[in-house]
């Protein structure tokens, strides 16, 4: 028998790749690095790296002396730490505890750490009457925080997803924001705070990746927060949690790891019902709040200097159009006056959230700076929203507003 020679044969997928390899080395320039030629949440220009930055935070006010917007004297003695999202958080609820000895933190898994890990050690640090889990039971969560405020507690409740709100939706509108009213002042559920984990993870689908934030614009008498990073969590939080209305603290899921800042260690709060101007302009308003905020950097950035496979789309009369980006911050009662005196100036408004856009806060927005900004405007409110469906289980990054829809509503509407 005659052997044939071993042949060393290439598999023809494994031509088709060499060969593919090797064009691509003939043709394309230098590969981009791996952080990318775009801003991301970890390189976003927002965070406050340095301590210096973050002690002079915009709006910081000092709850341990008194002090607002402290002066050069008091920022050199004082010291910040470096944290993540869900670790300010956690920092927050511990100070809250420390000061207040009514104040208890419940819900569910939270005297283990949480899914999130924002209490991690709070029920070893202060005890299990004070940080305890509950049954679960969303309604039973918040109808026992409306029950602990009313005596005069302070009540931290953790609903473990914002997803899961809606069971509770009874007790929320109809008992906590109702509370004051129907007493005529006399009492109310002031020390309630209800946190939440909201908006996408890239993969939650249905259940895991809402933003329920639109179902409360009618619930007069609640308050709404939601913050884009840790300073912002950390100095909302505290003043949710000692604002005399009921607060819903939204806290956006995929930030609780990826949004890394100094954050001061002291006692400091941030006041509610007002937004945040991250960068003047004069050209366009855009107005988002939570992960988005993030996203409407990188649409600036691709604005100003557009990748090539996106040149053609951008005309070079607008790329040097100043865009004004604020994040709303407390969503109710939202900053009227700051938005309206903005797009007073600018004669254009995109608003960019994670919601669908029926019924979603948008349009309420839409709405009042329409009737308020008629006259000055130069083009139609535009809103870069969810689609009007449940959040799919697969391509859930189409779902959301990404940067590439932001930049073509700024291109559409500077072209109007």
């Amino acid at each position: 028998m005659i052997k044939s020679p071993k042949l060393a044969r290439i598999p023809h997928r494994n031509v088709l790749s060499i060969r593919s390899n090797r064009r691509w080395q003939s043709t394309s320039a230098e590969p981009p690095p791996a952080e990318g030629h775009l801003p991301s949440v970890a390189t976003s220009s927002f965070l406050r790296t340095t301590p210096d930055s973050a002690l002079r935070a915009p709006g910081l006010q000092w709850a341990d002396d008194g002090l607002s917007g402290p002066p050069n004297i008091a920022l050199a003695e004082r010291e910040t730490r470096k944290m993540n999202l869900y670790q300010a958080v956690r920092d927050a609820m511990s100070i809250a505890l420390t000061k207040d000895d009514t104040a208890v933190v419940f819900g569910e898994d939270v005297a283990f750490g949480g899914v999130f890990r924002c209490t991690m050690g709070l029920a070893e640090e202060f005890g299990r009457e004070r940080v305890f889990n509950t049954p679960l039971t969303e309604q039973g969560i918040a109808g026992f925080g409306i029950g602990l405020a009313s005596m005069g507690h302070t009540a931290i409740a953790e609903i473990q997803f914002a997803d899961y709100i809606y069971p509770a939706f009874d007790q929320l509108v109809n008992e906590a924001a109702k509370h004051r009213f129907r007493s005529g002042g006399q009492f109310g559920v002031g020390g309630l705070t209800i946190r939440c984990p909201t908006m996408s993870v890239g993969h939650g689908g249905l259940y895991h990746s809402q933003s329920p934030e639109g179902f409360f614009l009618g619930a007069a008498g609640l308050k709404l927060v939601i913050p884009r990073s840790p300073v912002q969590a950390k100095g909302l939080l505290l003043a949710s949690i000692r604002d005399p209305n009921p607060v819903i603290f939204m806290e956006p899921k995929i930030l609780y790891r990826s949004a890394v800042e100094q954050v001061p260690i002291g006692d400091f709060e941030i006041p509610l019902g007002k937004a945040e101007t991250l960068v003047n302009g004069s050209d366009l308003t855009l107005l988002t709040w939570g992960t988005p905020v993030y996203h409407c950097e990188t649409a600036i950035h691709m604005l100003r200097s557009p990748p090539e496979s996106l040149a053609k789309h951008i005309p070079q009369s607008i790329r040097s159009a100043k865009v004004e980006l604020i994040d709303l911050r407390t969503i109710l009662p939202w900053d009227v006056e700051t938005i309206a005196e903005s797009v007073e100036r600018t004669g254009r408004l995109v608003i960019v959230h994670e919601a669908s856009r029926t019924g979603g806060v948008g349009s309420e927005i839409a709405a009042e700076i329409q009737k308020r900004c008629f006259l000055k405007l130069h083009a139609p409110v535009k809103r870069v929203t969810a689609w009007d469906t449940p959040v799919p289980m697969q391509y859930e990054k189409f779902y959301i507003p990404d940067p590439l829809r932001i930049v073509d509503a700024i291109v559409g509407t500077l072209t109007y």
